[in-house]
């Protein structure tokens, strides 16, 4: 949401203090970078939950790559072990998809609806913008009657333009109280409005890892076995792919 003031020549008077202008311009300049970031994280929340998806249905789809392993029909042991992987991706992927639609009813469609009012409020800026420029107008034309000679035709031309400058002014000064009272009550509200979100945020994150801890938890014990370390695994699996590069197969020419 970007504000460009018209450029129109301005009246000798200054019709608007430049306090009030400067205050106009501060609190608008902050619903334009509130509207940014709530911008910014709608689309930040969603790649977090499409990535999140993804990373669970792929971790689904390696489980079930390996259940189809010829391996696994011919060691028992193996396809116990891929089957026990297997159900904790599966579990891994439901408790991950409630997550993301928890987050988006909690948090992303919130954000969404609170997104959908800034274009209302541009649009009040607006017309904000457009009453000061016929009341600048309107203002110059009345000094250029009251500079001139005081004749029956300019003194007539002077009373016509004042009554045309008094409802676009009040017009103006309406729309500049309105939006100089309405916009910190609006930047204010965000807390009460995003508090609720984020807790729930907060909330469907730490159900998840929890219950991701009980599913890993599970399956450690299932797949470790008794006195074999990271270490030793790696070196046996060192020794095994030693025995397979000795193969004439597989040796270098």
């Amino acid at each position: 949401m970007s504000w460009i003031p018209f450029k129109i020549g301005q009246p000798k008077k200054q019709i608007v203090p430049k306090t009030v202008e400067r205050d106009f311009e501060r609190e608008y300049g902050k619903l334009q970078q509130l509207e940014e970031q709530t911008r910014r994280l709608q689309k930040d929340m969603k790649k977090s939950t499409d990535a999140d998806l993804a990373m669970s249905k792929s971790a689904v789809k390696i489980s079930l790559d390996l259940l189809s392993n010829p391996l696994c029909e011919q060691d028992q042991d193996f396809l116990n072990m891929v089957t026990a992987l297997d159900t904790a991706m599966k579990r891994m992927d439901a408790f991950n998809q409630e997550k993301v639609n928890q987050i988006q009813k909690t948090v992303i469609e919130p954000l969404k609806k609170f997104g959908s009012v800034f274009p209302s409020l541009n649009m009040a800026v607006k017309r904000r913008e457009q009453a000061l420029q016929d009341y600048r107008r309107l203002q110059a034309k009345v000094e250029k009657y009251e500079e001139k000679e005081k004749t029956g035709p300019v003194l007539a031309k002077l009373h016509q333009a004042r009554e045309e400058l008094r409802p676009v002014r009040d017009d103006f000064e309406a729309k500049n109280k309105q939006l100089l009272d309405e916009m910190p009550r609006f930047y204010h509200s965000r807390l009460d409005y995003f508090q609720p979100s984020f807790e729930a945020l907060i909330r469907a994150q730490v159900g998840y890892y929890s219950e991701m801890q009980k599913i890993f938890g599970d399956l450690t014990q299932q797949l470790d076995q008794p006195g074999h370390s990271d270490e030793q695994r790696e070196r046996e699996n060192e020794a095994r792919l030693s025995e397979l590069r000795a193969l004439s197969i597989v040796a270098d020419d």
